[in-house]
């Protein structure tokens, strides 16, 4: 699910690439969820790594039925395909209360909650080209907050709500890097990452803001193969205004979108693993203690059966993790929210029918499930 830079892909070729390939689901013809449409809603340095070396010992905890993992805190946001493009709808953690914010042609993915649960970033075609839009919690308000004419997905907000970073292509540099704007006015463009002196298929991508403000973890990837595979794919920070990058995993598997700091800072949630058969890792905020929690292990059959799990996002409180558990590469057209406990037990699929959901963002607590 790695998202490459592809700089030599222009136009709707690379629009289509990206939308199938990074945060939009893939595949066609999947069937949206039954949803309540919303009330109004409208149209680098390197540095070495010092983290303990990563090792899957046992089969993480199967999935179970039940009651879904975590509080009753917040909604959770996802983008859906359609056949008609990508739209984003929001839903209780325990599945229930599906509405839809987006309408329109046009792809609306990647959505992030600001961390009072007041706003909605997303990315958006519907102006030609990706750009960072905005809403509120109940799909009103859509506005494009970005209007940068190159590539712009998988946003972020920093815990103050004033910037927003993402990934994405600008300029005259065809490699992918983090940006941030101001999350009001979308100006003050700033590049926090380079591939000055690095590969042709160097990319940085999927940023997060740590809970503190003052460090951004994402994914550098070092080049693509002939494949196009990703080439030494791992989990990165640094400060927020983009100094002492380095590596916090060295292991040799894939890791993928999103990296996601859990809401005291303390551990970060990634996936991980050979294509198509990728589990949900969780380490130390410093790299140490890397441990799976949920997925492939290397030992399964390729294409892993059990399904391919990425898009990792904690709870409000901490003691959840929602991911995606991707089953299109053992031939069935599904790709449904899970949420399981921290921890990996009390596995549970959330989202309702069989849907071909995007990444998802859970709600702070702060506004409440009554958005």
């Amino acid at each position: 699910m790695v998202r490459r830079s592809i700089p030599s892909l222009g136009g709707a070729l690379a629009i289509a690439v990206l939308v199938v390939g990074a945060c939009s689901p893939g595949g066609s013809g999947s069937t949206s969820p039954t949803a309540q449409p919303a009330t109004t809603a409208a149209a680098t340095s390197t540095a070495t790594a010092t983290s303990t070396p990563a090792t899957a010992t046992s089969s993480p905890a199967a999935s179970t039925a039940g009651t879904p993992a975590g509080g009753p805190d917040g909604r959770i946001a996802f983008g859906v395909r359609g056949s008609g493009g990508s739209q984003i709808f929001s839903m209780l953690p325990d599945g229930t209360d599906q509405r839809q914010l987006t309408t329109g042609s046009g792809n609306h993915l990647c959505a992030a909650y600001s961390a009072d649960g007041s706003q909605i970033a997303y990315c958006s075609d519907e102006g030609g080209s990706f750009d960072i839009w905005t809403m509120n919690p109940d799909g009103t308000q859509q506005t494009q907050l970005t209007h940068l004419g190159g590539r712009a997905l998988f946003p972020d907000f920093s815990h103050d709500g004033k910037k927003v970073a993402f990934g994405g292509v600008q300029g005259d540099d065809p490699n992918t890097q983090i940006y941030a704007v101001d999350a009001k006015t979308g100006e003050g463009l700033v590049v926090l990452t380079s591939c000055a002196g690095s590969t042709p298929g160097c990319s940085n991508d999927y940023p997060a803001w740590s809970p503190d403000g003052k460090a951004i973890v994402f994914v550098h990837t070092d080049d693509y193969d002939a494949s196009e595979n990703p080439v030494n794919s791992q989990v990165w920070v640094m400060n927020a205004d983009g100094t002492k990058a380095h590596a916090l995993t060295t292991d040799s598997p894939m890791k993928d979108q999103v990296p996601d700091w859990s809401p005291n800072g303390s551990q970060i949630a990634y996936a991980s693993g050979a294509a198509d058969s990728e589990g949900i890792w969780v380490m130390n905020a410093d790299g140490s203690k890397p441990h799976q929690v949920s997925g492939c292990l290397p030992s399964d059959a390729a294409p892993c059966k059990a399904g391919n799990d990425f898009g990792p996002v904690w709870s409000p409180d901490g003691t959840a993790i929602a991911f995606l558990r991707a089953f299109q590469a053992t031939g069935a057209a599904d790709r449904p929210i899970f949420t399981m406990d921290a921890d990996g037990s009390h596995q549970v699929r959330v989202s309702q029918g069989t849907i071909l959901a995007a990444v998802p963002a859970w709600q702070g607590s702060a506004t409440g499930a009554s958005d």
